[in-house]
């Protein structure tokens, strides 16, 4: 995790409205909320990658927990613009992205989670990287409405709102 304590809560604080946004169907405002924090900052590649790196690991906690702290496998699936379920290498770049970020940090390995973020903040177009934060925010809301469902222990700063 970043060191500075400020950018930490700063993007922590981002990463809040954006999901009171997406919980009140404004899924763009969210983006926006998030494009405005991290665009400006003086290190915008860095805050990017922050900002994803704290929400795929609170969706790592929520899915050690949604997982019994590992004793129940949880199955990631993804599908495709016809809501048939393909193979981790055939989905769009940042889906893919998304699930190899999230898989490196519920196996504890935050350094090949950095590694997937920094090639996609190097590599992907805006849209692509539109999208990546979209699915971590949509991830996050959704392993903590789940998590909420079975009484499991949620931050509060991800319900607040």
């Amino acid at each position: 995790m970043d060191a500075d304590p400020d950018r930490t809560r700063r993007l922590t604080a981002a990463a809040a409205d954006a999901l009171a946004a997406m919980r009140e169907g404004a899924d763009d405002g969210a983006l926006h909320r998030v494009a405005d924090e991290v665009g400006g900052a003086g290190d915008s590649h860095t805050d990017a990658r922050e900002l994803m790196l704290i929400l795929f690991r609170e969706c790592s906690g929520m899915v050690g927990a949604l997982g019994s702290g590992g004793t129940i496998p949880v199955k990631m699936q993804v599908y495709d613009d016809d809501g048939h379920e393909v193979p981790i290498d055939e989905a769009d770049p940042p889906v893919r992205t998304a699930v190899r970020t999230l898989l490196a940090e519920v196996h504890g390995d935050t350094e090949s989670a950095k590694a997937q973020l920094d090639i996609a903040l190097r590599e992907a177009d805006p849209a692509e990287m539109a999208t990546l934060m979209a699915q971590a925010l949509r991830w996050t809301l959704r392993l903590s409405e789940e998590c909420l469902s079975r009484d499991l222990p949620v931050p509060a700063w991800i319900t607040r709102g």
